[in-house]
């Protein structure tokens, strides 16, 4: 089928003539479909059957520009054959925590999956205040299990190989490499940010030390392809409720360094914490809040590292060192200590590429929504100039960070004063 841009009316009649959801949708002529897409880059429909709600299924589409930018932007439709791949890699490694997938259209750019209706994406949700007490225990399975068996400590050196040559996904990572790393620190069209914070930004484009530690976790994330990474693994890219737990979006998808997915993860919830200085007025609630978000951010952490651990003691059997080479009188104790001195950078990591990521949101063409739904431009600034210490701070002092309670106590500090007040 020759590509063009589905709508919420030629969807109905591609997905009638789908076979593979013959048995999804059973009942095609009551079919109704609605675009909701608001991300940056494609086009997402959720198509159902109106009288059968679990007959629903979401189709999403690559448009051939940047959507958030519009068609100026020229951009490959080929991000979608990742997604799929992706998805599908995820599924296998940690079964019930992505969406399934039903069928894939490579020409048409497409992929039709699982639609989650009982979920929502996690970051409003986290703006009112929700908990989710399996959260933890399923982004952290979900992380160790990905990164581990797509990485050289699992795989042989062939198949580590074979696999990331089905991952390299350029036009994506340059985005992630212009839009996270170089563009919000100079001048560059796309640029925005809160004109209440105009004196930070231009101090941090003047930081000549932080801008040497931004280079080289730029130089990180474009040659060190520890695993397969999810690479836009943010509160958005994650939808949630009480007992379930799926990631989303993988579009980004290739191999990159660890730290990049769970730094991510981190500093979307420390940008939420921050947020509730202005959406939760109240001194106990926000207090209340903000303990259980970096309670979240420790066990988050913690319970990755110990099964990160856990996984590769358990399946060492891929060419980085084998079980083999650990075979002399100290060998446990040893590779104990590989495996701590591992974990640790990929901490370092974590510290350096969440830093990052806060700091582009402040000042770069993509934003984020906990802190821009603040319409109040003064009380938004609080928020945004502590973003910006924080994230300085975690680039700055990455590989001086020894545990995860490292990078709360630099959250803690910053906001000492926001806090009391």
């Amino acid at each position: 089928m020759t590509y063009q841009a589905l709508d919420s009316k030629s969807v109905i009649e591609y997905v009638k003539n789908c076979p593979a959801l013959e048995n999804v949708l059973p009942e095609p002529a009551k079919l109704v479909a609605k675009e909701v897409g608001d991300g940056n880059l494609n086009l997402v429909f959720i198509i159902k059957n109106p009288d059968a709600p679990e007959q629903s299924v979401v189709l999403k589409q690559a448009l051939p520009y940047l959507r958030v930018a519009g068609d100026s932007w020229p951009l490959t439709r080929e991000r979608m054959r990742f997604e799929t791949q992706a998805l599908l890699k995820h599924n296998e490694l940690a079964p019930g925590l992505a969406p399934l997938v039903y069928a894939q259209d490579e020409d048409m750019s497409l992929v039709i999956m699982e639609y989650l209706g009982k979920l929502e994406i996690m970051r409003k949700p986290l703006v009112e205040r929700k908990k989710f007490p399996l959260f933890v225990d399923h982004i952290s399975t979900f992380m160790a299990r990905c990164l581990f068996f797509t990485s050289d400590l699992y795989l042989t050196g062939v198949e580590k190989k074979e696999l990331q040559a089905k991952f390299i996904n350029p036009h994506l990572c340059k985005i992630q490499e212009d839009f996270v790393f170089t563009n919000p620190y100079m001048e560059s069209a796309e640029n925005k940010w809160n004109p209440e914070i105009d004196a930070e930004v231009q101090a941090v484009r003047a930081n000549g030390e932080l801008k040497l530690a931004l280079a080289e976790m730029k130089e990180s994330y474009m040659t060190r392809g520890q695993a397969l990474i999810h690479s836009d693994l943010h509160t958005g890219s994650v939808m949630v409720n009480d007992t379930d737990t799926r990631v989303i979006d993988p579009e980004f998808a290739f191999f990159g360094p660890m730290g990049f997915d769970v730094g991510a993860i981190l500093e979307n919830l420390v940008l939420n914490y921050l947020s509730h200085f202005a959406h939760t007025p109240d001194p106990a609630e926000r207090a209340d809040y903000q303990a259980y978000l970096l309670g979240l951010v420790r066990d988050v952490w913690n319970e990755f590292s110990r099964k990160f651990d856990e996984i590769w003691l358990a399946n060492n059997c891929g060419e980085l060192m084998p079980t083999k080479y650990w075979e002399f009188p100290a060998g446990e104790e040893t590779f104990a200590e590989f495996r701590r001195r591992y974990i640790r950078n990929i901490l370092h990591d974590t510290a350096g590429f969440g830093g990052s990521k806060m700091l582009r949101r402040m000042m770069g063409i993509v934003s984020i929504w906990d802190i821009t739904s603040i319409e109040d431009l003064k009380k938004r600034a609080v928020c945004e100039r502590l973003a910006i210490k924080i994230g300085s701070r975690w680039v700055l002092e990455r590989n001086q960070i020894s545990s995860v309670d490292d990078l709360i106590k630099i959250v803690r500090e910053e906001t000492k004063q926001a806090t009391s007040d």
